[in-house]
């Protein structure tokens, strides 16, 4: 899963990036408004961080453009915690929730694990299906027998990419681009690597290749 980080604070927004990466994401991060908006519209994150005091150009302006442009990825805006009317204005102009400042990384964890699931229609706090259950803490996957199997990140992100659009043929590019940050190289050889470690690691039959189109979770051949 792919996230964009809007964030002036060098150290914030360094640190962010590096311990949502550890957690298993991919992670872009911006320092201003101006770049931020361009990535926002640009590339296909799965949710956006963004900061409100922004410079270039306010977070609440971006979020209002974003909006205004028909973007519909989850935003979670950063506020300071006693400034309630941020809060209230960043609701109004289309964020999905908030956290404050400070927080806890693991708390702004939950919630974009919330809205990511929530956006993709799976209201549970556990990812599961055709006999996985995904462990966001461990990056691993349990087994219908009980086995947990470690996943590396690259693995982690693509099954996690895969359980939550189950029955969607998924193309290498469109794989490519919520599993790799903006700046790697999205080559599409790669792609076939990691579902052959998937397959090799679950069983062939979870994931489906579909000549000329892609791959399919959760469906088998007839």
């Amino acid at each position: 899963m792919r996230l964009l980080i809007v964030e002036d604070d060098a150290d914030l927004g360094a640190n962010l990036k590096a311990e949502l990466e550890q957690k298993g994401f991919a992670v872009d991060w911006r320092n201003n408004g101006v770049d931020g908006q361009f990535m926002g519209e640009q590339e296909p994150y799965d949710a956006i961080v963004l900061d409100l005091g922004l410079p270039k150009r306010s977070g609440l302006e971006v979020l209002r453009n974003w909006r205004n442009a028909d973007l519909k990825t989850p935003v979670l805006i950063l506020t300071a915690r006693d400034a309630w009317h941020e809060k209230v204005e960043g609701f109004q102009a289309g964020a999905d929730d908030y956290l404050g400042k400070p927080f806890h990384v693991e708390e702004l964890l939950a919630r974009l694990n919330a809205l990511i699931r929530r956006a993709s229609g799976a209201a549970r706090a556990e990812l599961s299906g055709n006999g996985l259950v995904l462990d966001d803490t461990r990056q691993s996957v349990r087994l219908s027998d009980g086995r947990e199997i470690e996943l590396t990140g690259t693995e982690f992100r693509m099954l996690r990419y895969f359980m939550l659009h189950p029955g969607v043929i998924l193309s290498k590019s469109r794989l490519a681009e919520h599993v790799y940050d903006y700046d790697s190289d999205k080559d599409s050889n790669v792609i076939e690597v990691y579902v052959r470690r998937l397959r090799q690691k679950l069983g062939d039959d979870l994931i489906e290749t579909r000549r000329g189109q892609g791959y399919i979770f959760g469906m088998t051949s007839t």
